[in-house]
């Protein structure tokens, strides 16, 4: 068996953006801009909304830009601030986000990094 073991991270936070498309590029910056260190995007088709928003006049394109973005606990109240601001999502149809909570993540993590967290 191996000497490896995984080193699991605690308090972090999940945003999750659904954006309609064209707008990922301008809230990851806006992210990026409060300390986010990167996002997955991806792509994907809405349905449902765009049958309701149309009666208020609003047209919605289906195809949707999804970004996933992964903070600390403390980053996480301004980094959702400035995505829903980039994204003007208090804008009819622009899109929607939500934080979910983690229990643990596990990833790379420099021995140097290890060795000071330890001394503390």
């Amino acid at each position: 068996m191996s000497d490896r073991q995984i080193v699991y991270l605690t308090d972090a936070k999940l945003i999750t953006c659904v954006l309609q498309n064209g707008l990922a590029e301008k809230v990851l910056d806006a992210a990026k801009n409060c300390g986010a260190q990167g996002a997955t995007v991806s792509y994907a088709r809405g349905t449902g909304v765009r049958d309701r928003m149309g009666l208020i006049g609003v047209t919605i394109d289906e195809n949707k830009e999804v970004l996933r973005i992964i903070v600390s606990a403390e980053q996480a109240e301004l980094v959702f601030e400035a995505m829903y601001l980039a994204g003007e999502l208090d804008t009819p149809g622009k899109g929607i986000m939500y934080i979910s909570e983690l229990d643990r993540i596990a990833t790379y993590i420099p021995e140097n990094v290890l060795e000071s967290v330890n001394k503390k």
